[in-house]
């Protein structure tokens, strides 16, 4: 059988859809799914627009059981995917410029689909150069959180149309020396910036080489309220530590963001499982959000793994997705395309969830503080009962 390049590779679900009969199909997607989650169907006017400007647009509905003593809790959440729109050896302004306005047509769409919370993709205003281990002229892509022209672009979507709007970028922290930071921005429906959060983790993985550029964050675990909910951000690689989501959930966020940059042959296999993990254990959404495309860049590095230089990162992937407490998910969008995907969900699943499994209340806590307070100690002794047989491996 012929092997088949990723970068062709469209979406899980074009394979399953071609490959099984409908009465088939359907039991297997509520398997792979669960059983949660609605097709909504997207409007003839989002449609249109998403087909001229060339993206995809998928929304879903995750249900909640009625109550009596709370109204129901609707939001609609917004995640973006996208390709850089022109080369990497192109100018830094003409670059940002054909972001921003890639973007701003697909917040448009969104809005159109009556979105509450966009969250963009990690980096989304510049390639992930990262992997070239080069600082010029990658390094002149960061900016302000509070004031660069990023941020002021969004402030104004964000003001104009009452949404919050969440964007990754790469931080210039001009008031401690212009070190950078990998930085999500959170901008308010007033179009005021209500805070951010930095990346807690740095990968040191293959080409992911981004503490050549800054290093882990110090702004702990915040979590943002909002009009639309208590949201927070796990940022990429984050989503590889269960404490890092543990700690979003322990202060309270109800929908946690994951922008993401990650290439096919590394974390694909791991890519549907986290988020959707995440959001079981801690009872909350989580929306995973991944860049698409395969970036190349002007000079040759190398991987440090003795294979041979090369220009490209490797594809970033997509499949972008949302995931609900009760295990639920929605298929991803695709693995080569532009997409938005929206999600309608019920925020009062959260506690329904916790109510039935009970992971809340029994996760014990003050047994595992304890133990790791321990672990971090230079004299630690770890816990293991040796066999007297003389048989261990």
């Amino acid at each position: 059988m012929a092997s088949i390049k990723s970068e062709n590779v469209d979406d899980f679900d074009s394979i399953l859809d071609s490959h099984l009969p409908a009465n088939v199909l359907s039991e297997v997607k509520q398997l792979l799914y669960g059983s949660n989650t609605r097709n909504l169907g997207v409007p003839d006017d989002v449609l249109l627009k998403a087909a001229v400007e060339q993206f995809d647009v998928k929304i879903f509905k995750f249900d909640a059981k009625k109550e009596e003593l709370r109204p129901p809790r609707i939001v609609r959440v917004g995640i973006i995917q996208n390709k850089i729109v022109l080369p990497t050896t192109d100018s830094i302004l003409s670059q940002k410029n054909a972001l921003y306005n890639r973007i701003e047509s697909m917040i448009t769409a969104a809005v159109m689909a009556k979105v509450n919370v966009i969250c963009l993709q990690e980096a989304w205003n510049m390639p992930f150069a990262f992997c070239t281990r080069e600082k010029h002229p990658w390094c002149e892509f960061a900016e302000s959180a509070e004031n660069g022209p990023t941020t002021k672009f969004l402030q104004k979507l964000s003001k104009e149309n009452r949404i919050v709007i969440i964007s990754p970028i790469l931080e210039r922290d001009e008031c401690k020396g212009d070190i950078i930071w990998n930085t999500a921005v959170v901008i308010d429906t007033d179009g005021t910036v209500l805070g951010k959060h930095r990346k807690n983790h740095i990968p040191r993985v293959g080409d992911f080489n981004e503490s050549t550029y800054y290093m882990e964050g110090n702004t702990g675990h915040p979590v943002f309220q909002t009009a639309f909910g208590k949201i927070a951000i796990n940022i990429c690689y984050g989503r590889h530590h269960p404490l890092n989501w543990l700690m979003f959930g322990l202060n309270g966020a109800e929908i946690v963001f994951n922008p993401s940059a990650t290439i096919a042959g590394l974390s694909e296999p791991l890519w549907s499982i986290e988020a959707r993990n995440a959001a079981i254990a801690n009872g909350y959404f989580t929306c995973a959000i991944n860049r698409v495309g395969t970036e190349v860049f002007p000079n040759e590095f190398t991987s440090g793994d003795g294979k041979p230089s090369h220009k490209a990162f490797g594809h970033f992937y997509g499949s972008s997705y949302v995931a609900g407490p009760d295990g639920s998910r929605t298929p991803g969008l695709s693995r080569i395309r532009d997409g938005l995907l929206v999600a309608e969900i019920d925020l009062n699943l959260c506690r329904q969830v916790k109510d039935v499994w009970g992971f809340q209340m029994t996760q014990r806590l003050e047994l595992y503080a304890k133990s790791l307070n321990e672990v971090i100690k230079p004299d630690y002794e770890q816990q293991i009962i040796k066999s007297l047989t003389g048989l261990n491996l």
